[in-house]
């Protein structure tokens, strides 16, 4: 048979006592929290899962900051390229009206003066920072500043990188573009050839309308017009430097000379030995389109040779100028792609974290109704156990005597 000591009896009515305070106090705990697990203990799996959540949430939170950052400063990006973009428009404006024949040399002069003066807003807006200080296009280098224009020569003071945020698993999205990219390689011409004239020139010949006529032949072509006596017809031959002669015919003003891809005609009367060069297109820098429109309209003589100089190189640039404003928009356009897969990316974490968050509750958050009803239950029982407890102390052998 098995003695218990009267020591025994009480240590094991005050441990049950003390058992069912501990699961009561546990379970108010919970309902007051709102939270089945306040620690480790309370459910060592569930709490392993509820930290491997928080720290999936935690992840998806900062891509959604790296986002807010990056749509900060795509926004800051477009808003120069708006600028840009009106400018452009204004000076265009200008060189259309300076192009006009009526005006004087005082107002040419003048309106090379506001070209000028939208130049260096031009450049100002280039050089734009954001809220740190850090210039927009510079690529990496964003304590240097990007551009500078002196004298008609432009230098870059930035690199080619191109930053990255993180916004999703795998998801990056640029969140600038280099200065050299968005300014300076810009296609001249029609996008696929450029036609010149030559500056020694003397006839009026004005280049007039270029296009493609099927596939253009990649090659530097010289279009030379001869005149033999001033009562024979203006003759021209077209020469390619590598495909030789491709075309040749009597001149006829306005009329298209056809070769190799190309469509061209050229207004007025081109001199004999007067030269126009047809080339690939190559890269300008927007500067030096602007540049070149301001200095076009001060460069040459009010006379017939001088008025079809002047109109030769501002049609040209104003082809430039084209360009330009085509690659802005194109830039403008790829910002636009990148502040929607933005907003995309965004309400996929938006949507990610609140499956995180539900999860994070079915395994975290406590049942009211079973907690409070668990408490019922253990109250009762730690008043039972409290009532036993005081039956069992006031046992004693001399009761009995």
């Amino acid at each position: 048979m098995m003695r218990l000591s009267t020591n025994q009896i009480f240590r094991q009515g005050v441990s049950a006592i003390l058992d069912q305070q501990s699961k009561l106090a546990q379970t108010q705990q919970q309902i007051s929290s709102g939270k089945r697990i306040n620690k480790p203990s309370d459910d060592p799996a569930g709490a392993a899962r509820v930290l491997d959540i928080k720290q999936q949430i935690a992840t998806v939170e900062q891509y959604g900051r790296n986002a807010d950052l990056a749509k900060t400063q795509l926004a800051l990006e477009e808003n120069a390229l708006v600028g840009v973009e009106n400018i452009l428009q204004r000076v265009r404006e200008l060189a259309i009206q300076a192009n006009n024949d009526s005006l004087n040399v005082d107002n040419r002069q003048a309106i090379a003066s506001e070209m000028r003066t939208r130049l260096d807003e031009l450049l100002a807006l280039a050089n734009s920072r954001d809220a740190n200080g850090d210039y927009l296009f510079a690529g990496f280098q964003v304590n240097n500043q990007p551009f500078a224009f002196t004298g008609g020569t432009l230098t870059y003071g930035g690199d080619q990188g191109q930053v990255f945020a993180q916004i999703g698993p795998g998801v990056q999205v640029p969140t600038n573009d280099a200065g050299a990219a968005v300014f300076q390689l810009i296609d001249t011409g029609n996008g696929v050839y450029t036609a010149l004239q030559n500056p020694a020139n003397t006839g009026t010949g004005v280049v007039g309308a270029a296009s493609l006529n099927g596939a253009f032949v990649p090659d530097t072509y010289t279009i030379t017009f001869t005149q033999a006596a001033p009562t024979d017809p203006v003759t021209y031959q077209v020469t390619g430097v590598a495909s030789g002669v491709v075309a040749s015919g009597n001149y006829v003003a306005g009329e298209a000379i056809v070769f190799n891809g190309v469509s061209l005609t050229i207004d007025g009367e081109p001199a004999d030995s007067d030269t126009f060069t047809v080339a690939p297109a190559a890269t300008q820098d927007v500067f030096t389109t602007v540049d070149a429109l301001a200095n076009a309209l001060t460069a040459h003589p009010d006379s017939p040779t001088g008025r079809a100089h002047l109109h030769n190189e501002v049609n040209q640039q104003l082809n430039n100028l084209d360009r330009a404003l085509e690659h802005i928009v194109g830039v403008r356009t790829q910002i636009g792609t990148r502040l929607n897969n933005i907003d995309s990316q965004t309400q996929v974490n938006e949507d990610f974290i609140l499956q995180m968050r539900e999860a994070q509750s079915n395994v975290e958050d406590i049942d009211f109704a079973e907690a409070i009803s668990r408490l019922n239950l253990q109250t009762v029982a730690l008043q039972a156990a409290q009532q036993s407890y005081i039956q069992v102390q006031g046992l004693s052998l001399f009761n009995l005597l």
